[in-house]
């Protein structure tokens, strides 16, 4: 099982049981980071957390050209299939056990509104994934604040943890996330994509990894094993 990050929170789940390959938040036109030259491989699942642009990004063009299933909350999966998207809605606290694995959608503090022109459709509520396949545990946490909720998230084999500010989480109420989480190895994401959302991962780095936390400051397009 293969995790690549895509610039901003996209990041790919590839080869799980050798064969089912999942993205999460697939904003890939029109993403600065998005690492040049990169090719998706046939998509089978495609999570998305919330319903703004950068999150939801080429979930449909995507969904359509590989048959994918959007997972998403029930009011987003409910517009996207307005799309023609084929979809398995959820809401936070559902569990599901899809042919790859265990999806739980966690609490993430944050909006999910869509904007389509002028309008802005009510997306339900934004979540994170905990992902269960192969043995391991993956959490991606989507566009959230700090968060209580975050001390029952526990098991964690590799988290992606936004520390950008602004709209979500800054450096410092990271740090104490993953005092709360705990993963074994944490990779930040959702910072310097803009200067809105400007952060210092070294700074992270250093502080979590005192907590004996291995961070692996991921560049766009690399790729690490989940183990």
């Amino acid at each position: 099982m293969k995790v690549t990050f895509l610039g901003h929170a996209a990041v790919l789940i590839s080869e799980i049981e050798g064969k089912y390959n999942v993205i999460i938040d697939p904003f890939i036109s029109g993403n600065p980071a998005y690492p040049k030259g990169f090719e998706l491989p046939k998509l089978d699942y495609i999570l998305v957390t919330h319903g703004h642009g950068d999150h939801i990004g080429d979930t449909v063009e995507l969904a359509k050209k590989y048959g994918a299933t959007v997972v998403a909350n029930f009011e987003l999966c409910n517009y996207l299939q307005t799309k023609g998207c084929k979809v398995h809605p959820m809401h936070v606290g559902g569990v599901y056990y899809f042919e790859f694995g265990k999806v739980k959608l966690t609490p993430a503090v944050h909006g999910s509104g869509i904007h389509e022109g002028d309008k802005v459709i009510y997306g339900g509520n934004p979540c994170g994934f905990l992902i269960k396949a192969e043995g391991k545990t993956i959490y991606h946490a989507g566009d959230t604040g700090l968060t209580k909720e975050m001390e029952l998230i526990k098991g964690v084999d590799l988290a992606f943890l936004p520390i950008g500010g602004n709209f979500v989480m800054d450096v410092e109420d990271a740090i104490i996330a993953v005092e709360m989480i705990k993963p074994k190895v944490v990779v930040p994401m959702h910072y310097n994509t803009w200067d809105i959302i400007k952060a210092d991962p070294e700074k992270f780095k250093t502080e979590v990894e005192k907590m004996g936390v291995r961070c692996v400051i991921m560049k766009p397009g690399e790729t690490i094993e989940c183990q």
